[in-house]
């Protein structure tokens, strides 16, 4: 049986999630081909990385203006999409209308329009395009879509869901290129993209109306201002400030880091360590969204993007009882540290209520890899042949525009105030 063939577009710091597994584990049906960004010295780093750390060979490089003839010289039969969230659509449209499908990283694009050309593009080219949800292939995630789809819980009719992201990953978003809304759309569709999806998954609906409130609150230099810091630096690197700044990133102390990176910014000039406490940050820290969902469930959710522990506390409300699941999830900087403690469990305690009833605790089978043992099970899914699957686990395109949607729906509500109908921006 041939190999399949695997191109990547974007060699920042999710790119190594995808092409270590991909040259390792699956290394007998799957080969990567080449590699596309807009960074000559990232890439050369990629490269060695490939050679010296997984014991593969060196691939051609391609600039992101040669993306075309990537495509034609070395022929993949997929695109891994990982570049920054704004140019995601740009490379899944042009990958498809070459005769390539794709694998997209979450999320899928970060706003309805972009969304729209990607519909078009799949209509029109016949192509397949997969989202990368890998928190849906947690054992914890699944065990409570099992709970409710067996009716443990009755009819669900409220949800009461708080994430926490704490000072050194929820911090990191506003250090980096995701702190530009234009860029990422913001923590509401760059993070909550997750979540979201994960309501969709386990009340196997899709929401239908939606009303948020966001702010920035915690981070930029004006809420520093007035909490009495008087000390400010534009990036870490070179600045004495820094040195006493717990939200302070330092490359030059991080070899992968360094190279990935501080390396690499006399290319283009992109900074992966600028002051949390600066100014330009479009995004918020600060965020509560009601959800109303096509079978009538409501949700509460809020995001706060600065906690002292990391994780999710959520509440199923249903006829027949109530479900209160708590998580704690190990703190994380992108690429600054082993993959396998991405969204890794640090606690977990999922209890049922039954009406009548004593309460018990729900027993979850652990598993080993990243973001609670779902990330293995995800690669497999992609990568090899999807699994037969009673909870539907594997992301199409469908599912990564309903999760954005919410996001952006409650980006709109925030800016104008008013509630958001998910069928005014577009139809899934």
């Amino acid at each position: 049986m041939s190999k399949k063939k695997y191109v990547i577009v974007g060699v920042g710091g999710r790119a190594e999630f995808f092409y270590s597994e991909l040259i390792t584990t699956y290394k007998e049906t799957s080969e990567l081909v080449a590699i596309c960004d807009v960074n000559q010295t990232r890439m050369n780093y990629t490269n060695k990385l490939l050679k010296d750390k997984y014991n593969y060979h060196e691939v051609p490089t391609y600039k992101a203006e040669d993306f075309d003839r990537m495509i034609e010289e070395t022929k993949p039969d997929y695109v891994l999409v990982c570049t920054i969230d704004r140019t995601h659509h740009k490379y899944i449209v042009r990958a498809m209308e070459l005769g390539c499908d794709v694998i997209s990283e979450k999320p899928m694009t970060v706003d309805e329009e972009k969304c729209q050309e990607i519909f078009d593009a799949i209509e029109r080219t016949g192509r397949d395009l997969r989202v990368t949800f890998n928190y849906r292939y947690a054992p914890h995630n699944t065990k409570i879509r099992e709970v409710i789809m067996d009716g443990t819980l009755g009819e669900i009719l409220s949800v009461n869901f708080e994430w926490l992201l704490n000072t050194q990953h929820g911090a990191d978003y506003f250090r980096r290129w995701h702190r530009d809304k234009r860029n990422s759309g913001g923590l509401l569709v760059h993070k909550s993209t997750h979540h979201f999806d994960l309501m969709n998954f386990w009340l196997d609906s899709k929401p239908d109306t939606v009303f948020a409130m966001g702010d920035l609150r915690f981070y930029g230099k004006e809420n520093a201002e007035k909490r009495g810091v008087t000390e400010f630096y534009q990036r870490a690197y070179g600045s004495k400030a820094a040195e006493n700044d717990p939200f302070a990133l330092h490359l030059d102390r991080n070899e992968h880091l360094k190279c990935l990176y501080l390396d690499a910014e006399h290319e283009d000039g992109y900074q992966r360590d600028q002051s949390v406490f600066g100014d330009n940050i479009s995004i918020e820290d600060t965020m509560s969204v009601m959800v109303k969902y096509k079978n009538k469930t409501v949700m509460n959710y809020s995001l706060n993007a600065y906690l002292p522990w990391e994780g999710f506390i959520i509440v199923f409300n249903g006829t027949k009882g109530r479900m209160e699941v708590r998580v704690t999830e190990q703190s994380y900087v992108n690429s600054g540290g082993k993959k396998e403690n991405e969204g890794a469990l640090e606690g977990l305690d999922i209890v049922v209520y039954p009406h009548f009833a004593e309460p018990y605790k729900v027993e979850v089978e652990q598993a080993s890899g990243g973001h609670g043992g779902g990330d293995p099970v995800m690669l497999r899914d992609l990568f090899e042949k999807k699994q037969e699957d009673r909870f539907n686990r594997a992301a199409s395109h469908i599912d990564g525009a309903l999760s954005i949607m919410t996001g952006i729906a409650a980006n709109r509500s925030i800016r104008t105030g008013q509630p958001v109908k998910i069928d005014d921006l577009f139809q899934v």
